[in-house]
């Protein structure tokens, strides 16, 4: 089964980390203009909303909460939003968060697994994923993100 794994050391606390992740604030910063919805309690619902092919509130990601131990773990259920399926079937895969404090800093793992062998959304996943990580990383470490370019 296809698995991505991603380990950052990043030069913050653990707790100052699990605050990037979760703050609607820095997520559209990391995330390319989308922001993260959600109670945070196991079982419900989790949603990355911000600007994409269905204008300003396009789903980009959602999936339902299986784990939120705050400084520690953050997992959940990953879907597409509808305006990538293309008409196609939208397959269930998992996104864990793992923090550890290490000396002065955080190691941030970051595994995407659980993958159906057909899902299409794992090529850009698998490309995705060291942007979306790099970013966090230097936004957390020195408040700017890095400049990209345009995201198409």
């Amino acid at each position: 089964m296809k698995e991505l794994k991603y380990e950052f050391y990043i030069g913050a606390t653990p707790e100052k980390v699990w605050e990037h992740l979760i703050s609607p604030d820095s997520t559209k910063q990391i995330y390319y203009g989308s922001v993260i919805r959600s109670s945070f309690k196991e079982g419900e619902l989790l949603e990355y909303i911000g600007p994409g092919a269905e204008g300003d509130e396009t789903l980009h990601v959602y999936g339902k909460i299986l784990e939120f131990t705050p400084q520690k773990a953050l997992r959940f259920i990953h879907k597409v939003g509808p305006s990538y399926l293309k008409g196609g079937e939208n397959y269930e895969s998992r996104i864990t968060y793992l923090l550890d404090p290490v000396g002065g800093c955080t190691k941030l793992t970051l595994i995407h697994d659980e993958w159906h062998p057909d899902d299409p959304s794992y090529a850009g996943s698998k490309s995705a994923w060291w942007q979306i990580m790099s970013n966090t990383k230097t936004l957390i470490e020195t408040g700017r993100t890095l400049d990209f370019g345009s995201w198409e």
